[in-house]
């Protein structure tokens, strides 16, 4: 392991399997075998734990806390945190450990984790997924690709959030999100995140059944069990619109209810949502 650029304040443990390509900046705590993948930056202050494995470029920005133990009513076991290539934990942001030995606490690659937000144990955050700062999400929680959760945004634990998926800032989301939708408020579906759609490059044809999907689920008056049936009797499903109704399917909390607009709705909503 080269020293050369870790600070001379930091403590770093012997055991600690860090790429010569790693910066430690001061007073940064790495504790037990925790591996660190090359071109990563560990800024001041920063506590890492083993079991913890962190990719190649990842920022650890200032007092972030990864692997510390879980705060479940339990006897804390020596589960782990792995975190992929890329991601960027800022400021105060924490992600604890599995709650069991030989499990996982995942983060993939290309996530964004802003300040003072707080994966807990046994998540699973898929990759490009950003936390804006704040958000809270429980154990056992799923996030799956490229869904965003804004600021404040507080997740129940075992919760799952499909891909594509956009939740507003200081929701409160104790039903799994389908992918693709826009959530707000008490787990509430308001639109289709149109705009994510449209960046994520889904095709017009992927979009329109998707379209036809939020429609038949939440418009036309059916329950989840006949929406779903109608969905697949509509003939060959897109991707996207087959991937919303296996998500549906696999959902053991129930899917987030349907916001009922008001007139003033319409102001809270960019008209390119409104669907």
């Amino acid at each position: 392991m080269s020293t050369t650029d870790i600070h001379p304040t930091a403590v770093v443990d012997p055991r600690a399997e860090i790429d010569s390509d790693v910066e430690i900046g001061p007073y940064a705590v790495i504790e037990g075998p925790v591996r660190i993948g090359a071109g990563t930056k560990i800024w001041p202050h920063a506590y890492l734990a083993a079991p913890l494995e962190i990719g190649e470029q990842c920022q650890v920005h200032i007092g972030a806390v990864l692997g510390h133990q879980h705060q479940a009513l339990r006897e804390p076991q020596a589960g782990g945190v792995r975190i992929g290539a890329r991601t960027i934990v800022r400021e105060y942001a924490t992600v604890h450990r599995a709650s069991q030995q030989g499990v996982w606490t995942t983060i993939g690659s290309d996530c964004l984790l802003m300040g003072f937000a707080h994966v807990a144990h046994d998540c699973s955050i898929g990759n490009r997924v950003i936390l804006a700062n704040g958000a809270l999400v429980a154990g056992h929680v799923t996030v799956e690709e490229k869904a965003i959760l804004s600021g404040h945004v507080v997740v129940h634990q075992f919760v799952r959030i499909g891909t594509l998926a956009m939740v507003g800032g200081l929701a409160r989301v104790n039903k799994d999100v389908p992918p693709y939708f826009l959530v707000k408020g008490d787990s509430e579906v308001w639109a289709l995140n149109t705009v994510g759609l449209k960046r994520a490059g889904i095709s017009e044809q992927g979009r329109a059944g998707i379209r036809e999907a939020y429609r038949l689920l939440y418009r036309s008056g059916l329950n989840t069990t006949q929406a779903l049936k109608a969905i697949q009797a509509a003939g060959q499903l897109s991707p996207e619109a087959d991937r919303l109704v296996r998500f549906v399917q696999e959902s053991r909390r129930g899917i987030c209810r349907h916001h009922i607009r008001m007139p003033e709705d319409s102001l809270d909503v960019d008209e390119e949502d409104v669907v």
